[in-house]
């Protein structure tokens, strides 16, 4: 998942997704056109794998692929790596903030 994150075109996608889910891949296509050259077979190879990180679903409708941001991963990574990092700080303001409220 790191990998797929580690692009920026695959961010593009993803920021893409999370305004409006449910883009085909000539929707995406165009959002990444305005900020770089790329084909349709450029961005079917971001799009398939985000897919295989787990980071994009799809679902057919009729004849169209429609693309979704899976928020759930990033949320695990967010959970796993940066929650545990930031407790302490938090806590620590916390505590501050009720000596702070108790000398007043």
């Amino acid at each position: 998942m790191f990998k797929a994150l580690a692009d920026p075109t695959r961010r593009l996608l993803l920021d893409a997704l999370f305004v409006r889910g449910g883009r085909t891949l000539g929707d995406l296509e165009s959002v990444v056109t305005e900020h770089t050259e790329m084909t349709r077979f450029g961005v079917s190879k971001h799009l398939r794998l985000l897919e295989q990180a787990g980071l994009v679903v799809t679902q057919r409708s009729g004849r169209e692929k429609l693309h979704y941001l899976n928020p759930v991963p990033i949320r695990l990574i967010h959970n796993r790596w940066i929650d545990k990092f930031t407790e302490h700080h938090t806590t620590a303001l916390t505590e501050l903030k009720h000596q702070l409220e108790e000398q007043q």
